[in-house]
């Protein structure tokens, strides 16, 4: 089959924002007396959403933060993210002539755990917002990645521009982490790991591993949907 669309995942696929994300995350904890190594962050929460980051911290470290608390430590690190990223081009070298290629050949898709504001403020700075067929944000589905919900919604909104239906063994995910990987999977598409934020051993479950958006080959991804 031909390759139907692309989704990509955003922080850590088309935007370097990881290392201000833990910025902001070290910067909002160590106000409530919590410390955050970068190391941690990597290694156990760079695949959660912001929510869900906090609320692992808090189970973890035996904090009673509410929902209410929660919710509060998430938007004072979306303002910290905001400032971080003031003034500079945050996307990957080659992130956007990649989306642009894509774009140009197939629906193009984003499925994402950041905010939808964070991911729509750094789209519109680039214009690359229109390019974009579907954007899947933190905010709109019950759980976020490794869960397949993010995908699984993706699909459903690029279904009007295929037609109206879409099968996910024709679709690609962009992912650099094995969380987004296992949420593309289990929604049922082909996968790409690339190597931004970790090691091609840490993506081999991936079909396809990649070092950098330059080599993201539209017919290496149709011959993913043929298999």
């Amino acid at each position: 089959m031909p390759l139907r669309a692309i989704v990509f995942d955003f922080d850590g696929v088309l935007a370097n924002s990881e290392p201000l994300h833990f910025q902001g995350f070290r910067e909002v904890l160590a106000e409530q007396g919590i410390a955050l190594t970068r190391d941690d962050y990597y290694a156990r929460y760079l695949g959660f959403d912001d929510a869900g980051v906090f609320q692992a911290i808090a189970e973890e470290r035996g904090a009673a933060w509410t929902a209410a608390h929660i919710g509060d430590l998430v938007a004072r690190k979306a303002v910290r993210l905001e400032v971080l990223e003031r003034d500079a081009s945050i996307l990957f070298p080659g992130a956007a002539t990649a989306v642009r290629r894509a774009a140009a050949e197939v629906p193009v898709a984003i499925a994402s755990g950041a905010l939808g504001a964070e991911i729509r403020r750094v789209l519109d700075r680039e214009q690359l917002t229109g390019c974009f067929t579907a954007i899947v944000a933190a905010e709109d589905t019950p759980f976020s990645k490794p869960a397949p919900d993010p995908y699984l919604r993706a699909l459903a909104l690029l279904a009007p521009a295929l037609g109206g239906r879409v099968a996910a063994r024709d679709c690609v995910a962009i992912e650099d982490s094995h969380w987004g990987l296992e949420s593309a999977r289990g929604a049922g598409l082909r996968t790409v790991g690339i190597t931004h934020t970790y090691g091609a051993s840490a993506l081999a479950d991936a079909d396809l591993v990649i070092d950098s958006l330059d080599a993201l080959d539209l017919r290496a991804l149709t011959r993913l949907c043929s298999r």
